[in-house]
């Protein structure tokens, strides 16, 4: 699998997301892929584990990925995930084996103001919503 075929593959992952389609959205993970929240100390084994620790979550989720990089077999989606309408700023982190997702690591971070002793100093770039 090339780059493009990769990148259109996680394209259709996060609008499958986006939009609830549980199927389509884990079509990209090797059966024995492995999650992990660092955050939160989870690791999720295997893809109809992912999946449904995804189906289980009762909060509605909104996905809007902000950009795509990476190129072989590692990929990094920079993203906001919205769980009933409150964003929270994501980056996954993926990495293929035979075309496929072996591994995931996604970090969160909660928006927070700019301190006083640099307002001076920054643009603010106002809210990101989804869609």
């Amino acid at each position: 699998m090339d780059d493009r075929a990769k990148l259109a593959a996680l394209q259709r992952h996060w609008d499958a997301s986006d939009t609830s389609n549980f199927e389509v959205e884990h079509e990209i993970y090797l059966e024995d892929a492995v999650l992990d929240y660092p955050q939160s100390g989870e690791r999720i084994r295997g893809r109809r584990n992912i999946q449904e620790s995804r189906f289980v979550q009762p909060n509605k989720k909104r996905f809007t990925v902000r950009r795509i990089v990476g190129g072989g077999d590692l990929w990094i989606t920079e993203f906001v995930l919205s769980y009933d309408g409150i964003p929270s700023y994501a980056v996954s982190i993926m990495e293929f084996r035979g075309g496929l997702v072996a591994n995931e690591t996604q970090y969160f971070g909660d928006r927070f103001d700019p301190a006083p002793s640099r307002a001076h100093l920054v643009e603010r770039m106002g809210p990101i919503t989804s869609s």
